[in-house]
């Protein structure tokens, strides 16, 4: 069985799919072009990705509404301006987190991006922020 050696172990690839099937938030790649290369299938995703959306240039399989913030987003990143950056937004009935983390190589060349996505729901319900939404909500009706 084919196996990866990584910089803390090898894996074999059904140990590797395994692990992001069973995580879950949603991970997807998307390297130094801009280019969608790698996506996570887990049936807990938030957001629909097949198969078509691999070589698509991000803002492809993005909403339109957020092109500029991405845009913005992968230019900070190229420069190095930025390494991460995390946003909640409303999405689906939730609180979505989606997190963008720069991938750079031994020589801190930028490689690509990594976003991950996940249901903050819980938390944000949690929180000061989220108790105070909720009594508004409850005030409201």
């Amino acid at each position: 069985m084919s196996s990866i050696e990584l910089e803390s172990g090898r894996l074999t690839i059904e140990q590797l799919n395994g692990i992001f099937r069973a995580i879950p938030q949603e991970f997807d790649f998307i390297d130094e072009n801009d280019i969608v290369k790698w996506y996570s299938n887990n049936s807990m995703r938030l957001f629909d990705r097949d198969k078509s959306a691999l070589n698509k240039h991000v803002l492809d399989v993005h909403p339109g509404k957020s092109s500029n913030r991405i845009n913005k987003l992968l230019d900070q990143m190229h420069s190095g301006e930025i390494s991460q950056q995390v946003m909640v937004i409303p999405a689906k009935g939730k609180q979505i987190q989606i997190s963008f983390f720069a991938v750079r190589d031994d020589e801190g060349n930028y490689i690509g991006c990594i976003e991950v996505t996940q249901d903050v729901s819980h938390l944000v319900g949690k929180s000061k922020i989220g108790h105070f939404l909720n009594l508004i909500k409850k005030g409201s009706k």
